[in-house]
């Protein structure tokens, strides 16, 4: 089937609509109850969740705790890097998408009591609940590099684009000079688990095509640092991958992992099973360690037998209920699962809990089961992207098969990710997708 601007348009917004037409049935039948529920989170996860159950519970008290006033479209931030969007494209107001019968309160929790069940902000409010959902996304370890610090991005040939859209700005401005002026580029990814596992390699395809379309690919020395002996966790798109690699000419270092930078000598030094290893770059992009808070590291939520670096919730991969406190469950990049750190990847999880709390409510079980799946529209270069899409086995589970072909870079997929990803996101937030 072949897709025009016109017809890919209009399959968009039927997706789009049917999405908002399935959250609008989903509460049709209000569940009368006095239940007190406490969100830790107003990004994608706990704001999506409190707009679904703020229309689908009668008489509930529902809490969210989360100090930040700006709302991040995170997925935007590989655009802002590549100078195709301005950092206000991933920036609104908090307040702006929570539902009206919900609490904000703008402090940041410091305690969570599961035993007790309560929850001390840094203010020193202290909340009762009957239902918990720890949705606080996680923590980018940036001191965790030597030498590297957020006022180092922008100049001297350092990105970062995950610091935000300020920083994904600034990463612009050094990445772009790199495209003009050539050199050794080091683009790297962390050993932990982290949000978007695509980034790293859409912001290496992004900048290496952008140089390519000035006339620079002979001034460029392109290295992707992956974390361990493969480009991707699926592995029929980490061959995929490998391929577009050879065929630009982009080296991939296998098992590197950044540990310092010097930023005056411009050398970076990785982490290696031969041991440490110094390069020279001229431009580096710098990837943290991601790990969850400490008011979820130190609440005795985190899993005790893996991910014992990181303290992600201990969480049901299919239920994301928590499976010590049945009263608290985990949604969106804190939750300890083996996939699921993106904004497609909450989509899915939310109508899950959602589900399973509304269940509990009503003294029966829940049904719906959270698969594992995520979603990355992977820019392989300016106008086109492959949309992968999988699950927990690592079964690519395309959405649109027979019109995407998932391991393909195409125009549509681009589309998909330049005009679709963001009104879903959009609906996401207000329960509607």
């Amino acid at each position: 089937m072949k897709l025009d601007r016109r017809h890919f348009l209009a399959l968009a917004g039927g997706t789009l609509a049917a999405a908002q037409a399935a959250g609008r049935t989903a509460r049709a039948q209000p569940v009368k109850t006095s239940a007190n529920i406490v969100i830790l989170g107003a990004g994608a996860a706990g704001t999506a969740l409190a707009n679904r159950l703020a229309g689908r519970l009668d008489g509930a008290r529902i809490t969210v705790v989360d100090a930040r006033r700006q709302h991040l479209y995170q997925p935007g931030l590989s655009l802002v890097a590549a100078g195709l969007k301005p950092a206000g494209y991933v920036v609104s107001e908090t307040g702006r998408w929570l539902p009206s019968g919900a609490t904000w309160i703008d402090e940041r929790a410091a305690e969570i009591d599961p035993e007790a069940r309560t929850v001390t902000t840094e203010g020193g409010t202290r909340l009762d609940y009957d239902y918990l959902i720890v949705a606080t996304g996680l923590v980018l370890d940036h001191d965790a590099i030597e030498g590297f610090s957020l006022d180092l991005v922008g100049s001297n040939g350092i990105g970062a684009l995950y610091a935000g859209p300020d920083y994904a700005e600034r990463t612009w401005r050094a990445a772009q000079e790199y495209t003009q002026t050539g050199g050794v580029g080091l683009f790297t990814r962390p050993a932990t688990e982290m949000k978007c596992a695509g980034a790293p390699l859409k912001h290496t395809f992004l900048i290496d095509d952008i140089a390519r379309t000035a006339g620079n690919a002979g001034k460029m020395d392109i290295h992707y640092m992956a974390n361990n002996n493969s480009l991707f966790g699926v592995p029929i798109v980490a061959e995929k991958v490998r391929m577009l690699f050879e065929n630009r000419g982009i080296t991939p270092d296998y098992a590197h992992v950044l540990k310092a930078i010097d930023p005056g000598r411009k050398q970076a030094t990785f982490a290696t099973p031969d041991g440490n290893r110094e390069l020279a770059y001229d431009y580096i992009h710098v990837i943290p360690p991601q790990r969850a808070p400490d008011v979820v590291r130190n609440s005795g939520l985190s899993w005790a037998d893996k991910w014992t670096d990181q303290g992600w919730v201990e969480a049901d991969p299919k239920t994301l209920r928590h499976r010590r406190y049945p009263e608290i469950f985990a949604v969106g990049d804190v939750a300890g699962v083996p996939k699921g750190k993106t904004a497609a990847s909450v989509k899915w999880q939310v109508p899950v809990v959602e589900d399973h709390l509304v269940a509990a409510l009503q003294g029966r079980d829940g049904t719906e089961i959270y698969n594992g799946y995520t979603s990355c529209p992977l820019i392989t270069r300016v106008g086109r992207a492959m949309l992968i899409e999988f699950d927990y086995g690592n079964n690519l589970v395309p959405s649109f098969p027979g019109v995407i072909a998932p391991l393909e870079e195409l125009w549509i997929s681009w589309l998909m990710k330049e005009v679709a990803l963001k009104a879903t996101y959009n609906a996401m937030l207000r329960g509607r997708a």
